[in-house]
């Protein structure tokens, strides 16, 4: 099997893919101080819990968008499964698509697996929606290309920007509000509201801006931890694939066996 990490701002994603499926994910907080030790010992009892043994892990690939926290993560790989770990966009995993953009080494590790996985997946024109951290717009041309996108504050982000700058606005819960409602009669409400709808909003708002440079009929996928919580109040999502980045990995990863 093989064990794929997303290590983000916020979480890490493990999971163990098997023949392309996703058999096991756990998830962990980000901390760039954290050793391979650490991990190790998680990682283990969670292993075991599920039936699986670390013997059976032939392969471990990683995206990460935190470099400090990268060698820990390589030591992970090394020195308790027994294996080079594969970094995606570092020889010998290259992206294998075109980043049509003007920096194209900025391009960040997760953003780029999305459009690979993404790709594969759906035909033509391609809105990539990933709700993490921050919120990225991604735009992909029928060919497969990456063309560049928008990075916006995620939801959390905002939340947490209102309550440090607001001595008396109580810390809240962001959850997807029962009605569409837009009139808040308490403070509580009426925080949900502006963060939860605005998000909404600027989701639409930035979409329809999008699909209108892009000219041709563009399929709206919606991907990350923070997918599902716009489900009900978002009708513009032709799909929601929260583990798009882990398929994505699998794939580079098959890609790297098989050749292209």
């Amino acid at each position: 099997m093989l064990l794929a990490i997303d290590a983000g701002n916020t979480n890490i994603v493990f999971a163990l893919v098997d023949g392309g499926a996703i058999v096991a994910r756990w998830r962990i907080a980000t901390d760039a101080r954290r050793t391979a030790d650490e991990y190790a010992v998680w990682l283990h009892q969670l292993l075991q819990l599920e039936g699986h043994d670390r013997s059976a892990i032939e392969a471990v690939i990683i995206a990460t968008v935190v470099p400090r926290a990268l060698h820990n993560l390589e030591v992970l790989a090394s020195k308790y499964f027994g294996v080079e770990a594969l970094v995606a966009g570092r020889l010998p995993v290259e992206w294998g698509i075109t980043l049509d953009v003007d920096e194209p080494q900025n391009v960040g590790a997760d953003r780029a697996v999305n459009v690979i996985a993404a790709h594969k997946r759906h035909p033509g024109d391609l809105i990539l929606i990933d709700f993490g951290t921050a919120t990225t717009f991604d735009v992909v041309d029928y060919s497969g290309a990456y063309k560049g996108g928008i990075i916006a504050p995620g939801i959390n982000l905002s939340l947490d920007a209102l309550v440090a700058a607001a001595a008396k606005l109580p810390r809240i819960a962001i959850e997807a509000p029962e009605t569409s409602t837009v009139i808040g009669r308490t403070t509580q409400d009426q925080m949900l509201i502006g963060i939860y709808f605005g998000y909404v909003a600027m989701i639409e708002g930035l979409v329809a801006r999008m699909k209108a440079e892009i000219g041709r009929p563009a399929t709206v996928i919606a991907t990350g931890g923070l997918a599902t919580l716009f489900e009900r109040h978002v009708k513009l999502f032709d799909s929601i694939e929260p583990d798009l980045t882990i398929q994505g990995l699998g794939i580079m990863y098959d890609r790297l066996k098989t050749g292209p």
